[in-house]
């Protein structure tokens, strides 16, 4: 019996190892690239359109976003003194008063308020200082003579 079974798997395999080599072998030719190209425009174009759709959502917030409407209290400003390299005192008028505002970085404290005055070219100045320096000697000039004067 275990002779019939040999000989029966032989016969098999020489039938179709016949069969193979009758059959003219045919090349298998695999399209990777399409897929891939395919997978790839399709995600440049989702990426285009939530891009388009970002810009419209934004140009649309700032054409028909909310707005302030301030048009009633003008704010202006009457006068600035710098004290530092980031420190300032400033005079705002806000409708018919005047506030002294200190401003500092990171602060802004309201240090006195007034109602307004009558405004005019020299009358907006917070101080009476001369013309800053243009160059090193004209400063150093003008220190000598301030000590000379006293």
């Amino acid at each position: 019996m275990a002779v019939r079974i040999k000989h029966a798997v032989t016969t098999a395999l020489l039938a179709a190892s016949h069969l193979a080599l009758a059959a003219p072998v045919q090349p298998v030719v695999v399209n990777t690239a399409s897929p891939a190209v395919g997978g790839l425009l399709q995600t440049i174009f989702a990426l285009t359109a939530v891009l388009a759709l970002l810009a419209v959502l934004a140009w649309c917030m700032k054409r028909f976003g909310p707005r302030s409407h301030m048009g009633t209290v003008p704010v202006k400003l009457v006068g600035a003194l710098s004290l530092g390299g980031r420190e300032r005192i400033m005079v705002v008028e806000v409708g018919k008063q005047w506030i002294v505002v200190g401003a500092a970085p990171g602060r802004v404290n309201a240090l006195a308020t007034m109602p307004a005055q009558a405004t005019g070219p020299d009358l907006a100045t917070l101080a009476e200082h001369q013309s800053p320096a243009t160059s090193f000697g004209d400063w150093l000039k003008q220190t000598i003579e301030k000590r000379n004067a006293k």
